[in-house]
């Protein structure tokens, strides 16, 4: 499949100059769509550069995800293009969450549901059982009374062992029996008026932030 090429284009009306990027394989545009004046290409085509895959390396601890009876198809899409970038391991799609089965979660993840791991499970609290059962340590991504900040959480991930990090609904968060179970609790910071950030944009953070901290501390062993 060749990479789509892009043109940018600008307003010629000199009290508008509206300017934006259009994927030619799309659409050519003519008219600007504030105010019809004619529209000129501006520069060359171009493409929209990807840096090469890099492996994760083998010997960091296993990351995986499970996501508790969220609701929007796009915030699981993004959840596994992030989850993808970070190198997660598997994807469980718990109780009411939307899976990859799904168009909107094909079309937020942009192919990252190819090539991620992932499987579906009607019960979350069973779930968590199993895998704790197993030995992996159970990380819920929840704001309450006993968690900690996510970025003072290295010295609480073990070298080896394997990771879940865990994400509830966007209104009602985390089951609370699930949350009873997890090994550790963790937040992310907020400074302004709000309290929560978006379960897709928090998942991303934690994501990465996790997976740096595995791979940092195996580069140190």
């Amino acid at each position: 499949m060749n990479e789509p090429q892009f043109q940018v284009f600008e307003c010629t009306d000199p009290d508008c100059r509206l300017r934006f990027p259009s994927d030619l394989s799309v659409k050519l545009i003519s008219n600007c769509p504030l105010c019809s004046s004619p529209m000129q290409p501006v520069g060359e085509p171009f493409s929209n550069f990807h840096r090469p895959w890099l492996e994760v390396v083998e010997k960091t601890p296993k990351l995986s995800l499970l996501l508790d009876n969220l609701r929007s198809t796009e915030n699981v899409g993004s959840i596994f293009r992030s989850a993808n970038g970070a190198g997660a391991f598997h994807i469980y799609c718990c109780g009411t969450t939307p899976t990859p089965r799904h168009t909107r979660v094909r079309k937020a993840s942009l192919g990252a549901e190819i090539d991620t791991s992932w499987s579906y499970h009607r019960n979350s609290i069973d779930l968590a059982r199993e895998l704790s059962s197993s030995g992996c340590r159970l990380v819920a991504l929840e704001s309450t009374p006993l968690s900690s900040s996510l970025f003072t959480c290295s010295p609480q991930i073990t070298l080896g062992q394997s990771i879940i990090l865990m994400i509830g609904n966007e209104i009602s968060g985390i089951d609370p029996e699930l949350l009873r179970m997890a090994d550790i609790q963790l937040h992310i910071p907020m400074s302004g008026g709000k309290t929560s950030l978006n379960a897709a944009v928090a998942t991303g953070i934690a994501v990465y932030y996790i997976s740096y901290q595995l791979n940092h501390t195996t580069e140190h062993v």
